[in-house]
């Protein structure tokens, strides 16, 4: 390394100049060459000289719509960023300058950093994509679906049969299965003051929960083109629990119309190939199959994934609701199931959900496991700080 490249002063004016892209104004006089030059290349292509022209035009950059020339792009970024940065360069390059139709050519999968925001993509041009195509995309969708489930499915599985084990309680335990919160809660009155201490009468204990004894968990989605990462997630999870002999997991999707995919939850791929993202929204008709689905509501579990933006019948969507908690069955609405953080959503159905003890929050990967286990053990459910 050169004296003048260890100067902390040129390295300063050589970071100013990689974020301020080089126009006259940008004061730093600094000269880009070698790999920063490459670098401040694949940032202007994309980024260009800000969101609009002197003359008001909107600004152009330089990818254009050339495949050849996205490639070479594509090829840049992945030498010179990290991938989490080559994700968000990736899905900018999407919605800036509107290259999704060009992830219809299989060159272009082959050279993309495969993510969730991209099986979104993917998934929304699903019904446009070539035959030609089709064969690379779901290589690429199934990467991400594998990668996902070596992440999310060991804790998913630990957390979930340890939450089954303890919903099956028994009132005969072994010393080591026995639930001494319950055990002392429920034996206050047999309290003996002359030796301060409780004469437990009523031993209330873990059991384990065999394979024949199902709790059953729906998993609803809304498929509108804003829940495109909750779907990959919630189908991954779907395939995680369907995967378990004590669950009984029924997952449908849903726009104005209703999808059952339950048969498909063996591969999170064909459950995703089965979404059509975008289109409108009856949560209201999505809930009335859930609940007719239901045999056995105290042992059920619903998840409600939307943004709640109701187009159907937003009072009868809510008295379906309490109807099914009133029955016994809890239900969970997840107003996002991703690691972003909640979307827009209706925060007057959220509100209304909520007063009916049903909160609605958006919900990271990492939470989920959790907040099922809670819902199994019919405890609170660890709604995040930030709700």
């Amino acid at each position: 390394m050169t004296t003048e490249a260890m100067d902390p002063a040129r390295e300063r004016l050589r970071r100013w100049r990689m974020v301020l892209g080089g126009d006259n104004a940008d004061g730093t006089g600094c000269a880009l060459s070698g790999k920063d030059a490459a670098m401040d290349g694949a940032l202007t292509a994309l980024y260009g000289k800000g969101d609009k022209s002197p003359a008001g035009k909107d600004r152009s950059a330089g990818l254009g719509a050339s495949a050849p020339s996205v490639a070479r792009w594509l090829g840049d970024i992945r030498t010179y960023f990290p991938s989490s940065v080559v994700q968000v360069m990736q899905r900018d390059a999407i919605d800036r300058l509107g290259l999704s139709t060009l992830l219809l050519e299989p060159e272009m999968l082959e050279a993309v950093e495969a993510d969730v925001h991209l099986v979104g993509t993917l998934l929304s041009l699903n019904r446009a994509m070539p035959e030609t195509t089709k064969e690379t995309a779901r290589a690429v969708v199934r990467k991400v679906v594998e990668d996902l489930e070596k992440r999310l499915a060991t804790r998913t599985r630990a957390t979930l049969t340890g939450a089954l084990d303890r919903s099956a309680r028994i009132n005969r335990p072994r010393h080591h299965d026995i639930d001494w919160n319950r055990t002392i809660a429920a034996n206050l009155k047999h309290y003996l003051p002359e030796y301060r201490t409780i004469v437990p009468e009523r031993l209330i204990g873990y059991g384990r929960a065999s394979q024949s004894v199902k709790k059953g968990v729906v998993l609803c989605i809304d498929q509108s083109g804003s829940m495109a990462a909750s779907v990959v997630y919630a189908s991954v999870f779907g395939a995680v629990l369907a995967s378990m002999r004590s669950i009984n997991t029924r997952l449908v999707v849903f726009d104005t119309s209703v999808v059952d995919l339950t048969d498909q939850l063996d591969d999170p791929v064909d459950v995703l190939f089965g979404t059509q993202l975008g289109g409108g929204t009856d949560i209201n008709r999505a809930l009335a199959y859930c609940q007719s689905q239901i045999t056995r509501p105290a042992e059920t579990v619903v998840v409600l994934i939307s943004d709640l933006y109701e187009g159907g019948i937003r009072d009868e969507m809510l008295k379906r609701v309490a109807a099914m908690k009133a029955s016994g069955v809890q239900f969970v609405a997840l107003l996002a199931l991703s690691d972003e953080g909640a979307p827009a959503y209706d925060r007057e159905h959220a509100a209304a959900l909520a007063a009916l003890g049903a909160p609605a929050f958006a919900c990271t990967p990492d939470l989920f496991p959790e907040v099922m286990a809670a819902a199994i053990e019919k405890r609170p459910i660890p709604v995040p700080d930030t709700v």
